[in-house]
């Protein structure tokens, strides 16, 4: 794909850390050429999608912390990270969304045959999903859906599930964080796929669940407004961001004066 072939991914992207979770400064651009290396790579990747919501998740739970700061690839999901960045004195280039990224993947999934398989979300959204991305990116080939489990107990079945499909070299998993991030961690070298990513309400957009903000909403940053109106159940969640806020404002404080002192 000319886009993937002009793209440059940096082996090892500078690393900016966001109130202890550290996250890869990369461009969407970057981040797929990224992918595509896992792929030619062969073995398994874990990528993730921080956002100030993951963040905060993070410093509750040392577990979800270790696995966010253990990933192949942490794309800046979230504008509030940008912000919190340049607020410490540092800078990330870009807010690469997760939805968009994915949808990127699968363009040139289409073009060079890498299959994927779609593990989570509400029995019968993973199929719908797959159906809507090959309509739209005629050629992707999925190889297999499950809605499936994010318990331990479950794993087993799960991945005989996956292999049971074929070969893939994608996997999204939409548990919802921190689940699925766990779960990846705990499965990714058996099962071996070149990239595994946590894709939270990804596939309810693919399927048709859930509506995305429109473009112009996107481009002024407020697609978490947006999320908000239309789906009033995530206020609880997003309570995370105003004390997401007044952390990073009192981490720019003590930065402040630790630089002031003799």
């Amino acid at each position: 794909m000319r886009a993937m072939k002009s793209a440059k991914a940096a082996d090892a992207p500078r690393v900016v850390d966001i109130l202890g979770t550290r996250i890869h400064d990369v461009t969407e651009t970057e981040a797929l050429a990224t992918l595509a290396r896992f792929i030619g790579e062969g073995g398994p990747h874990r990528v993730v999608t921080p956002n100030p919501e993951f963040v905060m998740a993070a410093r509750r739970d040392a577990e979800f912390r270790g696995i966010l700061n253990t990933s192949d690839l942490a794309i800046p999901d979230g504008i509030g990270l940008l912000l919190a960045a340049r607020m410490l004195g540092t800078r990330l280039r870009e807010h690469v969304r997760g939805t968009d990224l994915v949808l990127r993947l699968a363009e040139c999934s289409a073009h060079e045959g890498w299959r994927w398989f779609l593990l989570g979300a509400e029995p019968g959204v993973a199929r719908r999903a797959a159906e809507h991305l090959q309509v739209q990116f005629p050629g992707l080939e999925v190889a297999g859906t499950l809605s499936g489990s994010p318990l331990a107990v479950d794993d087993g079945w799960t991945r005989e599930s996956i292999r049971d499909a074929g070969p893939a070299q994608v996997l999204l998993v939409a548990f919802g964080a921190s689940r699925q991030e766990m779960w990846i961690a705990r499965n990714q070298e058996a099962l071996g796929i070149p990239v595994q990513i946590g894709v939270g309400g990804v596939l309810n957009f693919f399927a048709g669940r859930s509506r995305r903000a429109p473009m112009w909403v996107r481009k002024v940053e407020l697609e978490w407004a947006y999320r908000l109106a239309t789906e009033p159940w995530r206020a609880r969640r997003q309570l995370a961001l105003p004390r997401f806020a007044l952390l990073a404002a009192a981490e720019m404080v003590q930065q402040r004066r630790r630089r002031r002192r003799p």
